[in-house]
């Protein structure tokens, strides 16, 4: 879930993490000052407009006019005191899913864009092992003077410790204000939590107020049937897949061989055991659209059997047979091969219609290129 500016700011709040005062623009008073933001879901709102200084009787034009780029005229909006900053600052905390640790990044500006700016500070961090706070002062020391570097390596450990947890996937403040005397501010933030650990923790109304109402009506049928789908633009190929590393790996041959994916699939905590005939049926409404050219269904299994997956989507290409050309492909691992083999599978797909059976992720997409590209 992503959370909104100030549902992450009160988050950070009750960790001890200081943070400008504010609060949810409601009836603006006449006295009322300081720094107006929309709280959307989407960065880059300094470049659309979305945040403002504004002065006393200010805040109601300010406000309708950021309601007015949103188009919506109920729009949440944080107003927060001024700040003044002496230096900004760019600290976040991200998963490193390929490292499977917890990414420290620093840099010693802040602003639009700076994690492609050069000079940016990174390495892994274990909050709770031993000498996690001297490996990020030994990152920080080189960069910053002493007086800065030491609370600041600090304020990194505290943030490390609070993503760890409130199960956070992405823990960016930008700025991260130096005051006058020296104290640190998130004066921005920017907080993912990870869905698989939703039951963990009680949702902000806002933020998923907010998530909800960024759905599209298939996004939303797909949450309410046990799993998630993200409609991507642009794409040429539904994408039936389950789990999200498989998913991004399918993204990413699609787009290589120039067929990109027109959505995304995957597994929600508590969700059903199979739901194939329901992702499909997604896909399919996704592939009648003009610019849609075919249907991809890759799975992998590991032991669950290859039989019962075979079984039910082929029952469901019985129900409902695909509207554009549908390639499928399945690898199955020794244990979901018991008693049911790969070319057993083939002939069972073949007699309701699907002309090849690829175990090989390359192949498959190799195979997606060649039937609707030519090549």
């Amino acid at each position: 879930m992503r959370l909104t500016e100030h549902d992450g700011k009160t988050l950070l709040r009750r960790h001890g993490i200081p943070v400008p005062e504010g609060r949810l623009l409601g009836e603006a008073t006449s006295q009322d000052s300081g720094v107006l933001k929309a709280q959307v879901l989407e960065g880059g709102r300094g470049k659309r407009g979305l945040v403002r200084l504004v002065g006393p009787g200010e805040v109601p034009a300010a406000a309708a006019a950021i309601r007015s780029i949103l188009g919506a005229p109920a729009a949440p909006l944080l107003l927060e005191a001024a700040v003044a900053i002496k230096r900004e600052l760019y600290l976040a905390l991200r998963v490193d899913g390929t490292a499977q640790a917890l990414e420290l990044l620093v840099h010693p500006a802040g602003g639009v864009d700076i994690e492609t700016t050069p000079g940016l500070l990174r390495c892994n961090v274990a909050p709770e092992a031993p000498g996690a706070l001297e490996a990020i002062y030994a990152l920080l020391a080189p960069a910053f003077p002493p007086a800065l570097a030491a609370p600041l390596a600090r304020l990194a450990l505290r943030l490390a410790r609070v993503a760890v947890a409130e199960d956070l996937e992405l823990l960016e403040i930008n700025p991260l204000a130096v005051l006058d005397n020296g104290r640190l501010m998130a004066c921005d933030a920017k907080l993912i939590r990870d869905d698989s650990a939703a039951f963990r923790h009680d949702a902000p109304a806002l933020s998923a107020a907010l998530e909800d109402a960024a759905l599209t009506p298939l996004e939303r049928r797909a949450r309410d049937q046990g799993f998630q789908l993200v409609e991507l633009p642009g794409g040429t190929v539904a994408m039936v897949t389950a789990g999200a590393g498989l998913g991004m790996l399918m993204l990413d041959l699609l787009a290589d061989v120039g067929c990109p994916a027109a959505c995304f699939m995957d597994n929600v905590q508590g969700g059903p055991m199979d739901s194939t005939a329901e992702r499909l049926d997604a896909a399919y409404e996704i592939a009648r659209r003009p610019e849609v050219q075919g249907v991809m269904f890759y799975t992998t299994l590991a032991s669950r059997p290859l039989k019962a997956r075979v079984d039910a989507l082929a029952d469901a290409i019985r129900r409902s047979p695909p509207p554009k050309p549908l390639f499928v492909g399945i690898a199955a691992g020794h244990a979901a091969l018991r008693g049911y083999s790969l070319d057993q599978a083939r002939a069972d797909l073949a007699a309701v219609g699907v002309a090849a059976l690829h175990d090989n992720p390359h192949d498959l997409v190799r195979a997606v290129a060649k039937g609707l590209r030519g090549g």
